[in-house]
């Protein structure tokens, strides 16, 4: 019996360390055809569908910048959604890591 509870406390604090998400912060700039085709509405719609906080706006260069919070995984896969976009064409991207801000949301400036 007591063999039987060391092995689910043993499993909860397995379950509690990969339940442990880390957070990340990441300052992009997008260069190449990112205004004027849905850029910045569907990376609204899909960071907010993954669960990410931030922002995005327009740049007056004709890039896009952009803070988004949230999981490595799901920040990488919003990135390559926007690539697999019809008529986006990323030409460059300058990313850095910055403090989080914990946000709420994700939407457009």
């Amino acid at each position: 019996m007591n063999s039987c509870r060391y092995q689910e406390r043993q499993q909860e604090r397995i379950s509690m360390f990969w339940e442990k998400k880390t957070k990340i912060r990441k300052h992009i700039i997008f260069y190449g055809r990112v205004q004027g085709v849905g850029f910045r509405y569907y990376t609204v719609q899909k960071a907010n569908q993954l669960g990410l906080t931030g922002w995005v706006k327009n740049l007056y260069d004709g890039s896009v910048e952009m803070e988004v919070e949230g999981e490595e995984p799901l920040i990488d896969e919003l990135i390559i959604f926007l690539q697999n976009r019809t008529y986006v064409w990323i030409e460059n991207m300058d990313a850095k890591s910055i403090p989080l801000e914990h946000d709420n949301g994700f939407y457009e400036r």
